[in-house]
């Protein structure tokens, strides 16, 4: 018997997932393929940087539905290089969602996160939708939800925050705010990134910068490129965070990264570096760069944040939504 025809490319999600040496990586697909409205359109691309012997298996049945390199974590250059790899799997499909392999989905997201992304485009063609998602734990093998915002969850600059001598790379958190309708922002999260396919050609991830930087980066190339930037209430999607006590591996944990020929703490200074050349001094980074639509100083009067000057003005901070 045949399989069944697969869903054309305008009805497809292209999934991104970078995981490294992730415990979680199956729970996350099992949870996007079951919960989903519709599996049969979703489509993985999946980059496992994980040892040979602990890869991980899923059913043969959603085998031709996943896209799959696998990178052994001695190989492993961090998270945006895995990222870029990642999106390099897409083929055309509708929609491009970018989430971290430890996630936890609603029933029927795949419907709710498309009705927002096209409400997004009715009011710009080029939308993102983003956040921090609430979280969720498991208790007994069991997800949990904890729920921060049951509406927007928005970004704003953490308040310890100010520009360093070296870099402008700044730390972001999400607060709850109320309301019923998409919320323009001016970051994103890069465990959460919803919007139409053609994302991947105009805004390529950055395979040189590392971690911290990674979303202010791509935000503002997105948003420099026209692209707007969108919260929307109640999504269906939930994040586990790091907590005390957590065992999950990161790249630059210090069991693998001593064995590595180049260590996380280089990578880390060189993509400070990119983050200074992208921000401070104006350096052409090609497809890489700020885009020409809108300007830093446009984005520093809808932000706040102005890296001309090096400065975060209140409306940055918490104090944009009344806190």
């Amino acid at each position: 018997m045949r399989p069944p025809p697969r869903p054309a490319a305008a009805d497809r999600v292209f999934i991104s997932i970078a995981s490294y040496c992730d415990p979680m990586l199956a729970f996350t697909i099992t949870s996007a393929m079951t919960q989903a409205s519709r599996p049969e359109r979703l489509v993985f691309g999946l980059v496992e940087q994980q040892l040979p012997e602990a890869c991980v298996q899923l059913p043969d049945a959603w085998q031709r539905q996943v896209r799959r390199v696998n990178i052994h974590p001695l190989e492993a250059r961090g998270p945006c290089w895995a990222r870029a790899i990642a999106m390099s799997l897409y083929q055309g499909e509708r929609w491009f969602l970018q989430i971290d392999s430890h996630m936890w989905f609603e029933p029927g997201w795949d419907e709710r996160l498309i009705a927002w992304g096209e409400r997004c485009a009715a009011l710009n063609s080029r939308s993102l939708v983003t956040t921090y998602p609430n979280a969720f734990t498991l208790r007994d093998g069991q997800p949990v939800a904890e729920i921060a915002g049951p509406e927007l969850l928005a970004f704003v600059v953490r308040g310890d925050q100010q520009f360093g001598v070296d870099h402008p790379v700044l730390m972001f958190e999400a607060v709850p705010v109320a309301g019923r309708a998409p919320l323009p922002t001016f970051h994103i999260g890069g465990g959460c990134l919803f919007g139409p396919g053609r994302i991947v050609a105009e805004v390529p991830y950055d395979p040189f910068l590392y971690f911290h930087g990674e979303e202010q980066a791509f935000a503002l190339r997105a948003w420099t490129r026209g692209w707007d930037l969108f919260h929307v209430p109640g999504l269906p999607i939930y994040h586990q965070y790091v907590t005390t006590g957590s065992t999950r591996p990161m790249h630059w944990s210090p069991e693998l990264d001593a064995q590595r020929r180049v260590r996380s703490a280089e990578l880390s200074e060189a993509a400070n570096r990119r983050m200074a050349a992208l921000l401070w001094t104006g350096a052409d980074l090609g497809v890489y760069g700020l885009g020409t639509v809108r300007s830093l100083a446009d984005y520093a009067a809808f932000s706040g944040i102005d890296y001309a000057a090096r400065t975060i003005a209140p409306q940055a901070y918490k104090a944009r939504y009344g806190y």
